[in-house]
């Protein structure tokens, strides 16, 4: 693996040391990371949640190590209006000095389910190395962006005393709706608040090149019930003047779309971005989609995914073919998947998708709606100091100039970090790369991406740190 220092001539001397101090300290950063990815950190219900637990006690010790924080605790919030407390959150405090602005750095350390076992070429909580990569369940969303901030941390704290101001948020239900998120951040905003804040939660443009997040979708997500009948009734005496479910359903879904695949929703706006070039084949080769199949949509491409809506629907309950009888179905109901173009808000766009499902819903079947999902999407501001000073050190880092790229997913909690802090600066970098298959089986760290997105962050604290606000 390449030395970081080795081309950093034209660096100061204080920017150098930074460098040397990650290279020798990655190994333990690996170390800490195979650690955590031991741990199946899940908050979704049904799942042991003594995992989350353990799990925020080793990101605990691991911000005590640095040595640097005043206080580490773990804390919970509880969830909207109910008494329910949401999972596990270290918090880590270190006031700025003389004067220093001060930079609150978040990633989560829960992770996604991990499927179906067959299908992970390595066990998903064995980390396992191989050809340059950690493959494991979390090794890079987001157990590598925690791993990000605690070595960025313990590389400044061995060139210098960090006078910059540190609050660090690992979050413990990100994967799971972040549903304690905004009474988190509101019980705690007095040590939260910060100039920047940094959000190790995102994606770079390749192996070798970095990116700063600048656009994010929204998303709306709702279960959509569709009934015709009182109850089931058999398909041969009644079928062909009788609507059933399944029926009203499909011609439902297939308003949705124009012919091209686009989003045929009136109401759901787009978004005018420039992206960069990009290709079809390229979009084809890392979604893996199969030869002689068509993409969707029109214009440039990273425009479809970055500034134009798209919906999705991710489940039906309906009976299997396994299980499927002569019978007219009286129900049918489906998750419904929608992600918002940023400049629109995801209230008015659920509104949008409401009236669209009421107006097409055929033969009058009835609607009903259930759990409803609303994310803002989000647009960077890059005006500031701070994103000056992270992009230069991406540069200087990775050795090339970064991109500001968009993100077709969605992580709406960064609107309720604007709510809170509307005077923060927000970056949004990140440690995945279009090879990580984050949320699929066989996720995966590219290592030298993790030392990069390490050395970016050091420099960026340290040149925080000689910062006068």
């Amino acid at each position: 693996m390449t030395d970081l220092s080795a081309d950093s001539r034209a660096l100061s001397e204080r920017d150098q040391a930074i460098l040397a101090a990650v290279d020798a300290g990655f190994d333990r950063a690996l170390d800490d990371l195979r650690a955590l990815v031991r741990i199946p950190s899940v908050a979704w219900d049904d799942y042991d949640h003594a995992h989350v637990q353990a799990s925020a006690e080793a990101v605990a010790a691991l911000a005590e190590g640095t040595g640097v924080f005043e206080r580490v605790s773990i804390e919970r919030a509880p969830i909207g209006d109910t008494d329910e407390l949401g999972q596990p959150a270290v918090l880590a405090v270190r006031p700025a000095k003389a004067g220093r602005p001060t930079i609150l750095l978040y990633a989560h350390h829960d992770v996604q389910p991990w499927g179906d076992e067959a299908l992970w070429r390595t066990p998903p909580f064995e980390p396992t190395e191989i050809d340059g990569r950690l493959y494991g369940r979390g090794a890079s969303d987001d157990k590598a962006g925690v791993i990000t901030h605690i070595a960025a941390i313990r590389a400044l704290a061995e060139v210098a005393d960090p006078e910059v101001g540190l609050a660090l948020f690992i979050e413990g239900e990100e994967e799971h709706g972040s549903r304690s998120f905004q009474r988190f951040l509101a019980l705690h905003a007095d040590v939260l608040s910060a100039d920047v804040i940094v959000v190790a939660d995102s994606d770079n443009w390749s192996t070798e090149i970095p990116s700063l997040t600048v656009a994010l979708r929204g998303n709306v997500a709702c279960n959509v019930r569709l009934t015709t009948l009182e109850h089931a009734s058999h398909s041969g005496m009644f079928g062909g003047a009788v609507p059933d479910a399944m029926l009203a359903f499909s011609r439902l879904a297939a308003t949705l779309w124009n012919a091209d695949g686009s989003v045929a929703v009136e109401g759901l706006t787009e978004a005018e971005l420039e992206v960069p070039e990009q290709s079809e084949q390229h979009v084809r080769d890392e979604a893996g989609t199969l030869d002689g199949v068509d993409l969707i949509g029109s214009g440039p491409v990273l425009a479809r995914m970055w500034a134009k809506p798209s919906i999705t629907i991710t489940g039906i309950d309906a009976p299997s073919v396994r299980d499927a009888s002569n019978t007219i179905l009286p129900t049918v109901r489906f998750r419904l998947s929608a992600r918002i173009a940023p400049g629109q808000s995801a209230a008015d766009a659920f509104a949008a998708l409401q009236r669209h499902i009421a107006a097409h819903a055929p033969f009058g079947a009835h609607v009903e709606y259930d759990g409803v999902d609303l994310g803002d999407p989000f647009l960077v501001d890059t005006t500031g100091w701070g994103a000056t000073e992270a992009k230069r050190a991406m540069a200087d880092a990775w050795g090339a100039e970064p991109v500001e790229a968009g993100i077709g997913g969605s992580i709406p909690f960064i609107a309720d970090l604007v709510a809170q802090f509307p005077q923060a600066q927000i970056l949004v970098t990140g440690v995945e790369d279009p090879a990580t298959m984050a949320h699929s089986p066989n996720e995966s760290q590219h290592l030298g991406v993790l030392r990069k997105a390490i050395a970016a962050e050091a420099l960026l604290l340290s040149r925080a740190s000689e910062r006068q606000e």
